[in-house]
């Protein structure tokens, strides 16, 4: 196992978790998953307005925001199909840093350079109890952590190509963002930017 920080109870760091060549193997696996469900433009309840990120997702459910609300369903908005199977490797990933239970979900977030996402929590998964783990690939991102509260503390770290994060324990809920990306920071993405992989636990075990 790599080194790992707490930055706070539950809230876990794996700085250079994955070497140049295991990002490969994942950038493949992704490259992959987006030839089967291309990534499209997310947009707010509420507003209707689009998200800076681009996003898809592999598992038997994913992720999606729309006028409809927030939710989980198990198929592309676009295009209609089901989502592509999730990957050995992200699977392997979730059982290594995550639980034991397997993961339903790989939300794929692309952030272009301008690209950034304001403090939310996740939430909308029947079962609030399974860790949440992230994967960086790209550029780095200016990672912000907070509480379980909106407008509590915050700090700031650097999640660089090859870094995981885990949201568990006291820490599942806490608010989470990203203030920027570093453009031309990794080499890893011919187009430049960032990859995130969130693997989560949807439905409850029992």
């Amino acid at each position: 196992m790599t080194d790992r920080l707490e930055l706070a109870p539950g809230a876990f760091w794996y700085p250079a978790a994955f070497d140049a060549r295991a990002q490969a193997d994942l950038l493949a696996d992704v490259r992959a998953v987006l030839a089967q469900a291309p990534l499209f433009t997310p947009t707010m309840p509420r507003t209707g307005k689009s998200f800076s990120v681009r996003m898809s997702n592999c598992g038997p459910l994913g992720w999606v925001s729309d006028g409809s609300g927030y939710r989980y369903q198990s198929f592309h908005p676009d295009t209609r199909q089901p989502w592509p199977p999730l990957p050995d490797r992200l699977q392997a990933a979730y059982a290594r840093f995550g639980a034991a239970t397997p993961a339903e979900a790989c939300l794929i977030n692309y952030y272009a350079p301008d690209a950034r996402m304001s403090l939310h929590q996740d939430r909308d998964e029947a079962d609030l109890t399974a860790p949440v783990v992230s994967l960086s690939l790209g550029d780095t991102a200016l990672f912000r952590l907070g509480g379980p509260e909106r407008g509590g503390a915050t700090q700031a770290i650097r999640l660089a190509s090859g870094d995981v994060f885990v949201l568990s324990g006291p820490s599942r809920l806490a608010f989470h963002g990203v203030d920027r990306i570093l453009g031309g920071s990794s080499r890893l993405l011919q187009e430049g930017g960032r990859f995130n992989l969130t693997l989560r636990r949807v439905s409850c075990t029992g």
